[in-house]
């Protein structure tokens, strides 16, 4: 039996994998693309509805206040109804309201749709990540959680062409192009927020889709590493929001957000700002920044990886982007201020893993209790040229 257990393990583990992750990576393309499309329903949202700049800045970034305030209530309600039906909850209370974003046509009826959306969608990627956590053991999970985390770049691809051409429809059946924009990518989350149920499962105990000898090898894998877990390290709330580690990585991803949804958000318009080209063409335009970047993100992270050296692949990074908007014959231009964005804010947050590497999460001289990432260190560190992440499922 013993001989046979490397077997069932790669067997189950894969099941799990083919069942679980293209799945949870569609789930969070869509809801990226819910998220962020307003930057290029703006192109012409603004104009036909009297948006200012600073009233399409407020209801973009109001959908966080939403998504903070309600985040921790979700996931605890999560963690108490179970994975399937909350997120399903979740995908659809979204889609519909993304979709009612169609009818907005006042600034505070935009806000309120805004910020009922971030609501909305609190806890789905914390909910996605303690989802995970009950299926993978520690030395598999990271690489499970970077490629489902993904999906964030490819969204990029796919959602800047197909955003353009959506508002190519204006005045199709009456719609303008932003309305058919919220409605069509609205849908989706609603469609596969019903499929949810039926297709996810909340814990391996009741996957029927795995057969008997790997589902009970797969349940006593996680209770022995949770017993070890929970025998070897004890943290409460006080002491996990007093850990200095927690809050220099809060901070840091912080900053990277900030640049990077401010990015996202504006870059339709800057680049409508500089050029003549029809909106489409600027979708095509972003989908090429954002395939650059998931190229730039992998070699990147590929180097760091035969060089086994994190911080100054960072520091690099920042660097240059730093430099070349200091340029300023080049700096000055819009596409040399949207380069620069580009390189300093997506390559950040695509290695921003270096801040998460097992030693910096793990606190070894105070024995903290964070607990590692699973594997050697080459898997830790093995990000599918994106990310990096931990996660167990005390974190919640």
């Amino acid at each position: 039996m013993t001989g046979e257990l490397p077997d069932i393990a790669a067997v189950t583990l894969r099941k799990v994998t083919l069942r679980l992750i293209p799945f949870l990576f569609v789930l969070y393309v869509v809801a990226w693309l819910d998220r962020v499309n307003v930057g290029f329903a703006a192109l012409q949202m603004n104009s036909d509805l009297g948006f200012s700049s600073a009233a399409f800045g407020f209801g973009s970034g109001v959908f966080f206040f939403g998504y903070c305030l309600f985040e921790v209530p979700s996931n605890l309600i999560l963690h108490r109804v179970g994975a399937r039906r909350w997120i399903a909850r979740i995908m659809v209370t979204w889609g519909a309201i993304s979709i009612a974003m169609m009818l907005v046509r006042t600034a505070p009826t935009f806000y309120i749709l805004r910020f009922l959306l971030g609501a909305a969608e609190a806890g789905f990627f914390p909910g996605i990540v303690y989802s995970l956590s009950l299926w993978y053991p520690e030395a598999q999970r990271a690489r499970a959680l970077a490629a489902f985390m993904t999906a964030v770049p490819v969204s990029g691809v796919i959602g800047g062409p197909l955003s353009g051409a959506l508002l190519e429809l204006n005045g199709v059946y009456g719609l303008a192009g932003w309305q058919w924009l919220f409605l069509v990518e609205g849908a989706p989350a609603v469609l596969l927020g019903v499929i949810v149920p039926f297709y996810l499962t909340d814990r391996p105990e009741t996957a029927h889709w795995l057969t008997s000898a790997g589902r009970n090898w797969l349940v006593n894998e996680l209770a022995t590493e949770r017993a070890i877990r929970n025998e070897a390290h004890s943290i409460g709330i006080l002491a996990t929001l007093t850990n200095p580690t927690i809050w220099q990585l809060g901070i840091i991803f912080l900053l990277a957000a900030i640049g990077f949804y401010g990015y996202s958000f504006w870059a339709p318009l800057v680049i409508k700002s500089f050029t003549t080209i029809s909106d489409l063409g600027i979708g095509v335009i972003l989908g090429a920044i954002s395939a650059v970047t998931i190229v730039c993100m992998v070699l990147n992270s590929t180097h760091s990886d035969r060089s086994d050296e994190r911080p100054l692949h960072v520091a690099s990074v920042v660097d240059h982007g730093r430099r070349l908007f200091r340029l300023r014959s080049f700096a000055r231009t819009g596409p040399g201020r949207l380069v620069a964005d580009a390189c300093s804010d997506w390559p950040l947050l695509g290695v921003w893993s270096v801040f998460l590497h097992a030693d910096t999460v793990s606190d070894r001289s105070t024995g903290s209790g964070w607990h590692r990432i699973g594997g050697n260190d080459r898997q830790r560190r093995r990000v599918c040229g994106s990310y990096a992440c931990w996660c167990n499922e005390g974190s919640l």
